[in-house]
């Protein structure tokens, strides 16, 4: 069962069960990958969905921090909600460890030793931890690993 199908499935679920934000939730989440669907004129494969649903992870992540500065924990606790469901559907996240380890391992690779190199470490970095760890994190590494 590829992951679209697993998330029209969870929706049934979701209306079987009553659960109407799970459904709210999961039909957002539908909604966007449809609508890129629409605009590529294609059916998406996995990778392409699980962009989408990184995306929305963190449109989530942000609203977040934005609703904590503003003081609204009622809009807080739905988008910890909504990144609870979403994240089920992602793969399982790199620890701050894995993540310093792949950095290690890649500077190694492309004998980044400076800020200088820093793009060529991140071109070459950010395809093997896509999907499974977050951007900023990965840079904070970086910008660590590399002074």
């Amino acid at each position: 069962m590829n992951l679209a199908e697993r998330l029209n499935e969870d929706m049934k679920q979701a209306m079987r069960d009553g659960n109407k934000f799970r459904l709210q939730t999961i039909r957002m989440v539908r909604a966007s990958i449809k609508n890129q669907e629409i605009e590529l004129r294609r059916p998406l494969d996995d990778n392409e969905t699980l962009n989408i649903l990184s995306r929305e992870l963190k449109q989530r992540r942000d609203s977040q921090l934005d609703f904590e500065r503003g003081g609204r924990e009622d809009l807080v606790a739905n988008v910890k909600a909504e990144i609870e469901i979403i994240s089920e559907y992602l793969p399982r996240q790199l620890t701050e460890e894995e993540i310093k380890a792949i950095v290690v391992q890649t500077m190694q690779e492309t004998g980044a030793s400076s800020k200088a190199d820093l793009g060529k470490l991140m071109g070459a970095l950010m395809p093997k931890v896509k999907g499974i760890a977050d951007g900023k994190l990965v840079n904070a590494i970086v910008q660590q690993s590399l002074q």
